[in-house]
């Protein structure tokens, strides 16, 4: 009998998985959804495309990821230029003959991607537009594309995902609320992935002038000047003046100079982030640095921090929709820095039981 014979020239199967919102947000949610599909399919040949300087931060994560990154010049703001540049974009997807695309993004831009791909023939699964290319192109042409559907995710999305109706839903109001927050309720109840384990740690070495400081004191970040829910925190300065009148070496986000990595490593050798609504509580989670929010008006099921400050009403006097206003009459209601002393100094002293109890 003859010796079958072996076709060495098969393909390795290589598949792409597409995650291009903010940087915090793609170690959120792009990296553990590249990780899940290194362990289902571990012969295949992992790509990942994301947009601006989350490169750094996955290829420390995960240096064996073929990475893909689209610069701010090449996502311009102008539409119709974001759409020349992602039609070129796709060109090249083509040209890597993947095996399988997957959309986990939902900005109208990477919807717009996915949909020429589906429309091409690719093995597209995921997010993507609504209506077709061809029908988007002719309403371009035109001039009859409405902004409602470029600007209203509800009406230019559509999905494989069986589960993604659910993003659509106030489903932090759940009983049933993941432990995991955001990244685990969206990859496993929108994107039907069920990922047993989310995995987002990120190995890096700490900050050394900051690790040499927490050999003598606690050390805390603070990530106070941007918030999802809108609002202004007004007292960063007073609040690290507080902190390090307790004895605290306190730095702020901003020392980052915007820089992910560098960021990852200052929060490495950090024993807690305080911030409001923002990205930065998923770069605290990576590197196993406590959190506390300040919550103010955001809900904070979404990013489910270690500690949290009561839920309140906009500031009459910070939220952004009272910046219009005269503000001095207004009364404010954010969380003043001798309170949040206060509380940074039961947490700590809270963790501390907690390691002396084992």
């Amino acid at each position: 009998m003859n010796n079958p014979v072996v076709d060495n020239s098969a393909k390795k199967d290589k598949i792409l998985i597409i995650r291009m919102l903010a940087s915090a947000d793609v170690c959120a949610i792009g990296l553990p959804a590249v990780r899940f599909f290194q362990q289902q399919v571990p012969e295949a040949e992992i790509h990942l495309l994301t947009f601006g300087e989350v490169a750094k931060v996955i290829t420390a994560a995960e240096p064996n990821i073929h990475l893909h990154t689209l610069s701010a010049d090449q996502w311009p703001d102008n539409f119709y230029q974001a759409m020349e540049s992602f039609l070129g974009l796709a060109e090249d997807i083509i040209g890597e003959e993947y095996s399988q695309i997957i959309n986990l993004d939902t900005a109208f831009m990477p919807c717009f991607l996915a949909r020429f791909l589906q429309d091409a023939g690719e093995p597209v699964t995921g997010n993507f537009l609504s209506m077709s290319i061809q029908t988007l192109l002719g309403k371009v042409e035109k001039q009859t594309l409405e902004a409602d559907y470029v600007n209203n995710t509800s009406t230019y999305l559509d999905s494989t995902f069986r589960g993604m109706y659910k993003w659509m839903t106030p489903w932090w109001q759940s009983p049933n609320l993941p432990d995991g927050g955001y990244p685990e309720f969206y990859l496993n109840q929108c994107c039907d992935l069920n990922i047993k384990e989310i995995q987002q740690k990120i190995k890096l070495a700490a900050d050394k002038r900051l690790a040499q400081k927490a050999k003598s004191q606690k050390v805390i970040g603070l990530s106070l000047e941007n918030s999802e829910d809108g609002g202004q925190f007004p007292y960063t300065l007073e609040l690290k003046k507080s902190l390090q009148q307790q004895g605290y070496e306190v730095w702020l986000a901003s020392e980052s100079q915007n820089n992910p990595k560098t960021l990852l490593k200052m929060l490495a050798a950090s024993d807690l982030l305080v911030c409001r609504a923002n990205g930065d509580r998923w770069y605290a989670q990576a590197v196993d640095c406590p959190v506390m929010l300040i919550t103010g008006a955001s809900e904070p099921a979404i990013l489910m921090p270690d500690f949290a400050t009561e839920q309140v009403e906009p500031c009459p006097k910070h939220a952004v929709q009272y910046t219009e206003m005269i503000t001095e009459a207004l009364t404010c209601n954010c969380d003043k820095p001798e309170d949040l002393t206060e509380s940074i100094d039961s947490i700590f002293e809270h963790l501390a039981e907690e390691q002396t109890n084992g």
